[in-house]
């Protein structure tokens, strides 16, 4: 009978001494700030940024035209 009590308080001491142990992780956060550039056109359409291209071009040819008529002299 001495042995089982002997054994037992033997068991107990080891699971009184490891099962209430915490284990540590170490856990780091790193914050990467990033600055984005955003075009102004995102908020349009594929088709109202084709076109504002277009009305550009035309725009430059409007102009060359007008300068070709200006210098007559």
């Amino acid at each position: 009978m001495k042995k089982v009590f002997v054994t037992a308080a033997l068991i107990g001491a080891v699971f009184a001494t490891t099962s209430c142990r915490e284990t540590k992780t170490e856990t780091k956060e790193v914050i990467v700030e990033k600055q984005v550039e955003v075009e102004k056109d995102e908020d349009k359409g594929i088709l109202e940024r084709a076109a504002s291209e277009v009305d550009k071009e035309v725009n430059e040819e409007i102009n060359e035209e007008i300068d070709k008529i200006g210098n007559d002299d």
